[in-house]
């Protein structure tokens, strides 16, 4: 299989590298994370202005018609420099929800602001009692009048203290139905939670009339959830490889110029060793993130999950081995908030829990009907 990227997408991964070098630096994620919002508005919108905000999406739905691995460059190149704005959240998760169990005219209403910049979305899903379920269990819609009333709780909702719309998913006698609502309906409460990766999160409580008009309409939002856990966790490990990269750079210029005994401590064997390994690892998540993300746009569900869910698991498992490595070899300066690796390690480690841990994609990899005993 030819894994070459066309001179489109090599143009598009150089423009997004110089445009993170430029604009955003891994010096503004420090500057951006204690501020009240988090992240720029106006980056948003310039993002919306070149277009990546439009990438994923047809373009019936006023998008680009680009390819989840177009999307792949440019989460690489932001993990490099942990840019912190929500593009994986919105338009990655929310984004594929929206698109697939919306509407044209729900497209227009909530797609279009989030295409050109003016609004942000985030997908309020999970559960406490149901972690890492790509169905809303305990979330409930029932039939109210010319509406639906609504009640559950979500947690850990990534742009959800931010957003300007929030999907919202509930379980209606066992089928998931999905409401786009706007932040300031009185059915919503929206409680900012910390994270350790910085970026901040919230815990949305729903209870109240949402009406029919806000439900959407346009497709199964069983199977738009399933797309939208997918086309994320895909997404998550490219975000990931951009991070890998980027720490084992940083370490291998430290074993390079750090001396002891006279030394540059580099020349020492057994951190040689250490640094290949960590290399390995940067290439195994290297291969297995291009094929999640050519595959995260698979119609076929069990080629899809498959694909994806082995990507995850080295997500989990490398990136896990390859920030803690890191921080070992930088001494005692890498567990501190002054230096980059500390905001790499932390931003793996939630990346590793978001759209499942390593424990539920080895299971859901083990379960899928291809490895089924045959009679």
């Amino acid at each position: 299989m030819d894994f070459q990227l066309s001179d489109e997408q090599n143009l598009l991964r150089e423009s997004v590298r110089t445009f993170t070098k430029q604009r955003s630096p891994i010096g503004r994620f420090r500057k951006v994370r204690d501020q009240r919002h988090g992240w720029d508005r106006a980056v948003w919108r310039e993002m919306g202005e070149l277009g990546w905000l439009s990438l994923p999406f047809p373009e019936s739905a006023g998008g680009f018609g680009g390819t989840l691995l177009d999307v792949s460059l440019l989460l690489e190149a932001f993990g490099a420099t942990l840019v912190p704005e929500p593009y994986l959240a919105s338009v990655v998760f929310a984004g594929t929800a929206l698109l697939h169990a919306g509407t044209a005219q729900q497209h227009e209403r909530w797609l279009a602001p989030l295409i050109d910049g003016s609004s942000s979305l985030a997908l309020a899903h999970a559960e406490r009692e149901h972690r890492f379920d790509a169905q809303p269990r305990s979330t409930t819609a029932t039939r109210d009048g010319d509406g639906w009333h609504v009640r559950g709780t979500k947690a850990f909702v990534a742009n959800g203290h931010h957003a300007d719309v929030l999907v919202v998913s509930a379980n209606d006698r066992g089928h998931s139905l999905l409401f786009a609502v706007a932040r300031e309906h009185p059915a919503l409460r929206i409680d900012a939670v910390r994270t350790i990766d910085g970026l901040g999160a919230a815990t949305v409580t729903i209870d109240g009339h949402i009406g029919d008009e806000y439900r959407l309409a346009g497709g199964d939002a069983a199977v738009a959830l399933e797309r939208a856990h997918d086309a994320g966790a895909a997404m998550a490990v490219a975000e990931g490889l951009g991070i890998c990269q980027a720490v084992l750079g940083l370490t291998v210029g430290h074993l390079r110029t750090r001396e002891q005994f006279g030394v540059a401590i580099g020349s020492f064997q057994a951190l040689q060793h250490r640094a290949v390994e960590m290399f390995v690892e940067v290439e195994l998540m290297r291969s297995v993130a291009v094929l999640a993300a050519v595959r995260a746009d698979d119609d076929d569900e069990s080629t899809r999950r498959r694909a994806v869910s082995a990507a995850k698991v080295q997500l989990s498992s490398g990136g896990r081995f390859i920030t803690q490595q890191a921080i070992q070899l930088h001494g005692g300066i890498g567990i501190t908030d002054e230096h980059d690796v500390g905001l790499y390690f932390k931003r793996m480690h939630a990346l590793g829990v978001m759209f499942g841990d390593e424990e539920h994609h080895v299971r859901r990899f083990a379960d899928d009907p291809i490895f089924a005993p045959t009679a």
